[in-house]
Order: C-alpha cells, then structure tokens, then sequence
C-alpha cells in the first residue's frame, strides 16, 4: 500500500518556489507530508502566500529570499532551511530564467545571465545542501526542460543551459552516490494562468496526449523521484505529453 504521506518526517527546499511550478511543487510535497522552505528572489508576496498555505495543510514552512547566482545567498538559505527543520532530505532546483533571443544576435550578457541561474545556480544549491543531504541519504531533483533535448533557434542559450543541467544531474549522480541520488523532471509546455491561447492550442494540437502540460503534472513527476525508489538515479524524465517524439 502507497502510504498517503510518504514524505512524513522529511523536509524540503524548493528553489523559486514561491510562484507558478515552483509553488506546485512546493504544496505537493507538503501535501505528501514534507516541511517546506522555499527560496524567492523578488516575489516577497507570493512567497509568503505559499508559506501559510504550506502551514494550513499541517506542516511546517520557511519562505527565505535567495539569489541563486550567488555563493554566499545559497550557503544562508540552505543554512536556514537546515536550521529550521534539523535536516533536509530533498533539494529541487527549480528556480530558472527563460528568454527568447534570435542566435545571431545574442549579446554575452544575455548568455551569462540566463547560465549562471539556469546552470550555476542548481550547482550551488546542491553543494550546499550535500553534507545534509548525505546525512539523510536525500535526493536531489533538478527541473530542466524539454527545451534541453530539443533545440528551439529561437531560445540557443536557454536550450544549452538546460541541457547542460541534465548532464550535471547524471554527473551529480555519480558523484553524489550511494547516499544522495539525483534526477531530473524536464517540463515540455506547461499551460499556466494568463498562457495566451493560441499557444495553448497550437501546443496542444501538436502533442500526442492532445493536451498540454500542467503543474500538477511536473508536481507529480517531482513526487515521484522524491519519493521512489532511491535506487533511481541520474535519470532525465520527459513531462510532455509526447511533444518530443
């Protein structure tokens, strides 16, 4: 029998988590029982908003602004989250930046900033948390993107940007082996408040599931690595639809 809180006791961090599919998976990891910190940049609000929902649903929850493109940022949040709960038992790196950018034209500061969140920031949250998450036997779950197995001309340096976060979760994964595995949940069109509509039905039409992506469905995917088999490891696990094939 599946228990119905299998993350009770456990507690999260969830990077970005204050809004959008960050918020999604913070709430389905306190609904499968998990503490939840999540971090925010400039979403105070919304941060907070998420917080008390995380609180109404019985667990405990820690909204702390971060900036993952900095060293000394994700050092004190992932010391909050730790000082808070008395352990962490799961990173998900979802905090992310998208850009569209003809490539011939792309600048080196559009290219570095959309690296050093999408690429940098997963790093330094996971070597962070690592010593905590050894002492758990965690797991780590990144959020990449469709857009890192399949190239969009008009957005290179966030394709190669996810792309490059796969392949640091297969890295992390062997690296981080036996006490911390790490997967990837990567996202294909996720239909959110406010999509414009007639994206909403040229992805949809284009997907063999005939629907679009919804933030369940990544919350759901998330869940399934944080609380699995801990024998799955370094694996790239496509959230599409089949839009990919």
């Amino acid at each position: 029998m599946i228990p119905t809180q299998p993350l009770g006791g456990k507690s999260a961090l969830v990077t970005g988590g204050a809004r959008r599919v960050g918020r999604g998976i913070a709430l389905a990891l306190a609904q499968a029982g998990a503490d939840v910190a999540l971090t925010y940049r400039t979403s105070h609000a919304e941060a907070v908003e998420t917080a008390r929902e995380i609180e109404s649903l019985g667990r405990r929850a820690l909204a702390v602004e971060c900036d993952v493109r900095s060293e000394a940022s994700v050092r004190a949040a992932v010391a909050a989250a730790v000082g808070r709960f008395g352990r962490l038992d799961l990173v998900v790196n979802n905090a992310a930046v998208f850009e569209s950018a003809p490539l011939d034209s792309l600048t080196l500061e559009q290219w570095d900033a959309v690296f050093e969140t999408n690429a940098r920031g997963p790093f330094l949250v996971a070597r962070e948390a690592l010593t905590a998450l050894r002492s758990a036997h965690g797991r780590i779950v990144n959020i990449g993107s469709l857009g890192g197995m399949k190239a969009w001309a008009g957005h290179a340096h966030y394709c190669a940007s996810k792309a490059a976060l796969h392949m640091l979760t297969k890295a992390m994964a062997k690296a981080f082996a036996p006490k911390v595995s790490v997967n990837c949940v990567a996202p294909g069109w996720i239909e959110l408040d406010g999509s414009d509509i007639g994206q909403v039905k040229y992805f949809a039409a284009k997907t063999p599931m005939r629907r679009n992506g919804s933030v369940e469905d990544v919350a759901q995917a998330v869940l399934f690595f944080a609380a699995g088999p801990h024998f799955v490891t370094g694996q790239v696990l496509a959230v599409d639809g089949g839009l990919w094939l």
